[in-house]
């Protein structure tokens, strides 16, 4: 962790000082740090579908992996260590004729996207539990997918999940998912949530994102609501402004927490590195609704071949 964070303030530093003097012979060191972690992945990735390969089965396509890294620090008033890692590892398997991957994160991902959760740790999301499964679909193109693994304190799991889009008008989307899944100790749980975007201009979006999640070792609801403003300045720069509620179900239908955020993302140095600058106040029922002010900094990495 204190390499991982030392890491993320060097790198924040040496975005200060370019300034805009971006070109890809700077900082070489960074392009044999992407390759050593995508090789890495890309050899993992091999080994396992070894496990799958039949010898009269032939084929030209290798396995492949990439992996998506985020260090965050997202001090707030009241709270000022609150840290955010997030990796999460995906792997192509060719030999079972690109139906399945193998799927490797330290949370979970049932929030497509993660638009419904922007600052600050939240118990009610559940998130940073390791997390490792084989996930199916009938073809590649498929909106229906099923995943056998572990999670959540190593419980077993099985999980199904089906998504699909709509396009409504010509600058109206719809996006919604439904899943259910089983854990050998927390029991049954489902979700299904919808985005509804809508493109105002050529580089901005209104999101209108909505999420019910049930949890069976709790027997309660979690919701969550959010409305985004996305807004494209150029090829490496965004803006996202949103509003965020989200509460429980029991012992009653209340609002347990909400937030007001503006994030600028930002790709810098090279194509696959992000860092973004997240102000946010934020209310929670369990600190009496007090205004709590705080700044997500955060950087992010995709690693693969192409």
């Amino acid at each position: 962790m204190r390499n991982a964070l030392l890491l993320f303030f060097v790198v924040m530093a040496f975005v200060a000082k370019v300034n805009g003097q971006e070109t890809e012979q700077e900082y070489p060191w960074l392009d044999s740090m992407h390759e050593s972690i995508a090789s890495s992945v890309n050899s993992s990735a091999m080994w396992f579908d070894d496990y799958f390969e039949l010898k009269e089965f032939n084929h030209d396509e290798e396995a492949t992996g990439e992996a998506r890294i985020r260090l965050g620090w997202e001090p707030r008033s009241r709270h000022l260590n609150e840290f955010e890692t997030r990796v999460k590892i995906r792997v192509r398997l060719p030999n079972l004729k690109n139906r399945a991957d193998l799927v490797f994160s330290d949370y979970e991902d049932d929030r497509q996207n993660n638009d419904l959760q922007s600052s600050g740790n939240n118990e009610f999301t559940e998130r940073n539990r390791f997390s490792l499964a084989l996930r199916w679909r009938s073809s590649p193109e498929s909106g229906l997918s099923h995943r056998i693994g572990v999670g959540r304190r190593l419980q077993a799991f099985v999980k199904s999940r089906y998504r699909h889009s709509h396009l409504l008008s010509e600058k109206t989307k719809l996006n919604w998912e439904t899943s259910a899944y089983l854990y050998s100790n927390d029991g049954l749980g489902a979700n299904f949530s919808w985005q509804l975007s809508h493109s105002v201009t050529k580089n901005s979006i209104f999101r209108w994102n909505n999420h019910f999640y049930f949890r069976d070792h709790s027997n309660d609801w979690l919701w969550q609501h959010n409305v985004q403003k996305l807004t494209q300045f150029d090829e490496k720069n965004a803006l996202i402004s949103g509003f965020y509620i989200e509460g429980l179900s029991r012992p009653n239908y209340r609002l347990e927490e909400y937030l007001v955020s503006l994030r600028w993302r930002k790709n810098t140095l090279r194509k696959w590195l992000f860092y973004e600058v997240e102000p946010f106040i934020m209310w929670r029922r369990d600190e009496s609704f007090s205004a709590s002010y705080g700044i997500a900094l955060r950087l992010e990495g995709y690693f693969g071949h192409d």
